[in-house]
Formats: structure tokens, sequence, C-alpha cells
């Protein structure tokens, strides 16, 4: 076991031996020191134990995930992370393979190709300040650290055989950090308030220790239609030691364009330990001292970290695996703490800023959704292990939707216009269907009728490219088009086949809720509606295709997002029984189907594809879907820092192997039901919020037996590959008997398609 899988357990021992460290010679030394203690820790291992936090950080041959080892809290506000370089659109704060560190950030950046906002940073230095991130960067390897959700820890060189090593923990709004100095008359913090560019502030009260401050920036802010004039990011930093000196830069006039920052000097003896206390906020400098006040009262670094170590076992822990190996426990943790990331934190003890009006209001919130990519899976997992999160969650939706006009696709954290559809529709039918009752249904159906009904601005005289900047709210594009004939022009509206084919998921989606209200007529309007996917099927081709707007065909190329003809032929999530109709039955469906494998058409490193391997549940081949998702599994995850096969784009890959590896998944995650693959281990349980325990164990399972030779729920034969949340939240015991080749097991079931249940 390595000594960082253990660390936070022994921190009195690290204190001890903080002089090792600072000799070139300390890792070593340290680590024969520490040996006994690692044994013993190792047999009492926990789950957060388990998480990698580098998964996702580095390329590899897998693929690169695009995340960044957080400490903080399940959906914290504010995630902390060492700063490798400077972050932007398309580029995070961490990336495994580098060299050096240039600060430890409090970042909102949610997923790679999203920006950061609202921002601060600190770095350590020595002798004189230094601004620039080239210029304070201090060089560090692997082995220095120490990397958990609930603590990191590292060790520089900070030249002349120097060290200084920073530790951070965190809250939902704050963080604690401790810097070890060397014996130095001028040892620094820098506070860095905003970069080059971005009208900052920041001021130093040396009489209280601390340091204050703000910036606008908003990296996404040309994405979306709103200008948020009242926007900050504030902070307030706290320092035990006082301060030898201090001071600001880039607050003058000549200064103007440069960083903007400040900073704390100290005199330090050998191993000395300067703490800081790090408040954000999004409503005031003093509502982020008294987020400070209220969740780092007491100059307790240890006593933080422990809270924080045991708010990320009570959910890991949540779920148990027997029959897995280490790298494969580690894979599932690891995901598990990336899907309880997002959707992040946004309210500070009762109340808001809401990016949507640009004022404070009282109440919960969140934001980061992520929601083209997290409505399949990831959203659904919540479901399942954050249940108490999720009436909160909806509700900020809707709170969005009053404030701002609509229910947002990517709020990052106002509306940036990235992606299709309006998937909140998903998230909505899918609390409604799984009886959350903590949010206004009448609201909710207001804000999902609004948008399958109303077309944006300006809906005719736009291509909505994706990313176009400074674009009012786009919702559905191509709305006008699809209200007259049926589906989205590509000569009018840019990716308007994927468009159509997911704006009628989305109005499947909002059929569910009007039934659920008894809004009867309403419900058999959005029910027809669903069924446009239908419009772009090309019989003679048997692929779905895009058309113009006088009914012609477009080119087999036009009108995609993220995707092909191949990828999107699949997409029909809410009637794949439709599908299998119009491609001329189960045969024609199932050889189209293995033609889509068979060519590596499948991208599982982007989310459309994720339910295909699903598929065959559907066409009487459920032992194909069993070979598929373990292969896939297989190919796709790894415990390295390239073990994600594509950005983890808010835990929606993550989620993907979780539920993979339990041996379902949510192909319609608004319908509640679950398809049945291969579950990969002896057996895996969820303890429930409820008190129940819900479970999913297997005899003979191995990596040649994948495939199911029967199932019982609660005693009883299961014959359809399909479970139901309702059974799972009933605490239900799922038993297989797995074997090497395939069998009839669930062959004979026949999904009903929208237009025969329409028929009934």
């Amino acid at each position: 076991m390595r000594l960082s899988a253990a660390a936070s357990d022994f921190m009195c021992l690290q204190q001890r031996a903080t002089l090792l460290f600072l000799s070139p010679f300390g890792g070593a030394l340290l680590a024969a020191l520490v040996l006994l203690p690692v044994l013993h820790v190792r047999a009492q291992k926990t789950a957060i134990d388990e998480v990698n936090v580098y998964v996702g950080t580095g390329k590899g041959a897998i693929g690169y995930g695009g995340t960044m080892p957080f400490v903080t809290p399940p959906f914290g506000m504010t995630d902390w992370t060492p700063q490798t370089r400077q972050n932007k659109i398309s580029v995070t704060s961490y990336e495994y393979s580098d060299p050096a560190i240039s600060g430890f950030m409090g970042t909102h950046q949610p997923a790679i190709w999203m920006g950061d906002y609202g921002y601060v940073a600190l770095m350590p230095e020595l002798d004189e300040l230094k601004t620039s991130p080239e210029a304070r960067k201090l060089p560090f390897t692997h082995a220095d650290e120490i990397a958990h959700p609930d603590y990191y820890s590292v060790s520089m060189q900070a030249g002349k055989s120097r060290r200084i090593r920073t530790e951070m923990t965190a809250t939902d709004h704050c963080a604690y950090l401790r810097f070890t100095f060397p014996a130095n008359e001028s040892s620094l913090v820098m506070v860095e308030a905003a970069r080059p560019g971005v009208p900052g502030f920041a001021h130093v009260d040396a009489a209280a220790n601390e340091i204050t401050g703000y910036n606008p920036d908003r990296m996404d802010a040309h994405l979306g239609p709103l200008k948020l004039s009242h926007f900050k990011g504030y902070f307030v930093v706290q320092f035990r030691k006082a301060f030898q000196g201090s001071g600001t830069y880039g607050m003058e006039p000549a200064q103007a364009g440069s960083a903007i920052g400040a900073y704390a000097k100290f005199k330090t003896a050998e191993g000395e330990i300067v703490e800081a206390r790090v408040g954000t906020s999004f409503i005031s400098i003093e509502q982020a001292r008294e987020n400070l006040k209220l969740e780092i009262p007491d100059w307790d670094f240890k006593a933080v970290q422990l809270k924080l170590r045991q708010t990320w076992n009570e959910k890991l822990e949540r779920v148990s695996i027997e029959g897995a190996t280490e790298d494969q426990r580690k894979i599932i943790y690891s995901g598990l703490y990336h899907a309880l990331l997002y959707p992040r934190l946004f309210s500070e003890h009762g109340h808001y800023y809401s990016a949507f009006d640009d004022t404070v209001h009282a109440g919960e919130s969140y934001t980061a959704y992520s929601i083209w990519d997290t409505f399949r899976a990831e959203h659904s997992l919540l479901t399942l292990i954050a249940p108490e999160r999720i009436d909160g969650m909806i509700q900020a939706l809707l709170q969005d939707y009053k404030e701002g006009g609509w229910m947002p696709k990517w709020p990052n954290p106002s509306y940036t216009n990235i992606m299709i559809g309006t998937h909140a529709d998903s998230l909505v039918a899918e609390a409604v269907q799984k009886h959350f009752h903590g949010f206004d249904y009448q609201l909710a159906w207001d804000a999902v009728y609004k948008d399958a009904m109303t077309p944006p601005d300006g809906d005719t005289t736009r291509r909505w490219a994706d990313r176009e900047p400074h674009t009012p709210y786009e919702a559905r594009a191509g709305l006008t088009y699809l209200k007259t004939l049926g589906y989205i022009p590509t000569d009018k509206t840019a990716e308007a086949a994927s468009s159509t084919l997911e704006d009628s998921y989305d109005d499947w989606c909002v059929a569910q809720l009007a039934k659920a209200l008894g809004k009867n007529k309403e419900y058999e309007y959005f029910l027809h509606r669903s069924l446009n996917y239908q419009n772009l099927f090309n019989k003679a081709t048997g692929f779905m295709q895009g058309k113009r707007s006088d009914g012609s065909w477009a080119n087999p190329d036009e009108g995609w997002t993220e995707g092909t003809t191949w990828v999107y032929t699949w997409a029909v999530m809410h009637d794949i029984p439709g599908l299998i109709d119009l491609m001329g039955g189960r045969d024609n469906y199932n050889a189209r189907l293995d033609e889509h494998f068979a060519g590596n058409h499948n991208v599982h490193s982007n989310e459309p594809s994720h339910h295909y391997g699903y598929l065959y549940d559907y066409s009487g081949q459920p032992w194909k879907t069993q070979a598929k998702v373990r292969e896939i599994a297989a190919a796709e995850y790894a415990n390295l820092p390239g073990g994600i096969d594509g950005d983890d784009d808010c835990g929606q890959m993550s989620a993907w192997y979780i539920f993979t590896a339990f041996g379902f998944y949510p192909v319609n995650p608004a319908s509640g039901d679950y398809m049945i693959g291969s579950p990969l281990f002896r057996r895996m349980s969820l303890r429930l919020t409820n008190g129940k325990t819900f479970s999913v164990s297997t005899e003979n399972n191995s990596a040649k037996n994948v495939y199911i030779q029967s199932v019982t729920l609660n005693g009883k034969p299961l014959t359809t590959p399909v479970l139901r949340f309702d059974d799972i939240e009933a605490g239900a015991s799922l038993k297989m008997v797995m074997g090497p080749a395939p069998s009839r097991w669930a062959a004979d079931w026949k999904p009903v398609s929208i237009s025969d249940a329409s028929k009934r």
C-alpha cells in the first residue's frame, strides 16, 4: 500500500516528521518512519481510501476524463485543487503530467470544456513576492503528494535544498490550508484575486490578519444572454499567525491590466506551520466571513478534515462490493466520488445569489448541471445514492425558471446555451415518476410546458450554432419549424436532426408530467408529438436522417450533434419498440445493431452512445447486451490517471460504470425502469436512506461467466430484463445465476411501442 492511502489517519505523526520532509532525503526517511502505522491503518481502510482522485486527471491509453483531484464535500460549492496550470475553457487547473505547482485554487470549473468563475488561489513562496504563474511555480513529484477527497498535501521544491509543504481540507464553502515553511526571514503567502484583464479587488487588514477580495470573472459569460452586473466571487482569507508584512499588487492605476491580489509575509522557524482559513461566497465578503464562522469556527485542521472524511464515508459506504479486485473497487469508489460532486451547491446557509436575475434570494440552490450528459444516468444514480438532494436540485431548476424565464440546460452558473434539447424536462419527469414531492408540481408543469411550446426569441432568424456567443436563451432551437413540419429542418437550424430526436424524448417526458397531474388532453398531445422521431427515419437506408424544409432528405452527415447517423439512429430512448418496428422487426434491428458495434460506431467516450449496449434487451437477444456491457466496462475504464475514455462530464461517465457494475442501466431514465445487463461482481449492495438495503448477488460470476442463466427477484423468477425503481426502493434482493454460454433468459419479452400502447 502506498503511503498516501492512509496519510490522513496519522496526521500527528506527519507533524512530528515535518523536519524530515524538509530535508532532501525526507520522503524516504518519513516512509521508513511510518511503515508500522501504515500497516495498521490498512487493516482499518474505509471507503474513502478506495477513491483514486487522480482517475481522469491525465491522458493515457484509455482516455482523458478532464477531472481534477478535488478536496471538497459531496456537492460542495467550492472545490479545492492544486493548480499546475492556469485553467480556462478547455483547460483544467490540474494535469497529471505537469511537473510544477503554481497555486492552490478554489475553483468552480465543473468540466474541461466549461469555464471557471469566482475563483481564488493561494501560493506559499520564499524570499520575494512572485505573482505570475510561471514565476511562482515550484517543482514536485507525485511521490511528494497525498491526495484524497478529504485531504491533499504536497511537498514542493523551493530552491536551495528547501521545501514548502501545503495541506488542504475543506467544507461546503470554505477551505483550511496549512503551509509548512523552512527557516526564513521572508516566507510569504500570495492570494491571487483576479487574473490579468479582470477587474478584481484585494484588501489587507493586517490588524485582523485578514485578506479579502473578489473577482467578477465568468469565463462562459459570452455564451449566454445575461449580463450580471452584481456577479462576484468573494473571498476572505484569515491567518492564524500575525503578519510581519503585507500588501496588495495590481491595484494601482499604473498596474492596470496586471493580475490583482495581496500577500502576507512571515518570519518562520524551521518546520513552522502557517495556517489559513478561506471562506468563499457569491453573496458578499461579509457572507464569506459568516461561512467561515459557521463552518470552520476553530483553528483545528484535524477536526475539519475528520468531519469531511466522515461525510464522504457516509455517502460512499452506501455502496458495498464483494468479489472485486482492488483496481475494480477503486474504479467504483472513484466513480462514486465523481458522481457525488455535481450538481454543486450554490446557496449559502439559507440564501443564494441568483445568476438568473442578479439578486440574492432566500432558499436553497444548485448549479453545474451538465444536463445533456447527466440526464442519462448521473441524475438517476443520485435518486438512489443521494435522494435527500433531489427535491432541492429540482426546485433550484424551477427557481431558475422563475428568475430567468427558462429552466437552464447548462447553468455555469447562468445560461450558457451549450448543447441541445431541454433535458431538464427529463429531470423533472424522473423526479415525479420516482415520487419526489419536495418541489412545486404546478411550477414544474409551467416550466416544462414553456420548454415544449414556446420557441426561443429569434427562432427563425438564427442558426443556433454550437457555442454561438451572445444569443438569447436557446431552449428548443427550431421549435417553430417542429410545430408545423414535425421535424426541425437542417437548412434552417444547426444540429437540427439531433434536436428533432432529442426533442421527441423531451416531449415524452412532458407527457409523463401531464399524466401525473391529470392533464389528459396535454398527455395525449405530447405523447403523440414524441413520435416525431419517426419523421426522420429513412426506410430506404434504414437510418435516421435529417430533412430540409422542403421535405427532401439532407446529406446523411448533416444536422448532428457530436455524432453521426450511426450514433443517432439509436437515440430513441423512450420508444425502442417503435424503432424496432420502423426497422422492419427484430431480425433487421439486431442485424443493424450488430453492424453498429462491429463497425466501431459505438463511441462510448461521448454520452449519446451510453445506452446502446443495453438495446439488445428489447429485441430478444439479451445475451448480447450481457456480453457487450462487460466488454465496454473492461475497455473504457481503469484505475489510472488516463482511466476514463472521454470527459467525465460531471459524473455521467462514472455513473455508467456504477450502474453497469450493479447489472442494470436506465435506458429511459424518466421511466423509472432499469434494463438488466451483466453484474460485474459477486455481490453489490446499496444501503438506502429509508433504512432498507437493495442487493444484487450472483452465482458462478467470473470474467468468462458473463451470461445470465436465471434471475429471481425476492425469490420469485424474473422473466423480463427490467428492474423497477420501486423494486429497488423496497429493498429488493436480485439474484442471478451466471454461465459461460448464452441462455434464453428473457429472450421472449416483447415490450410495447408507444403507438401500440395508444391504441389500447
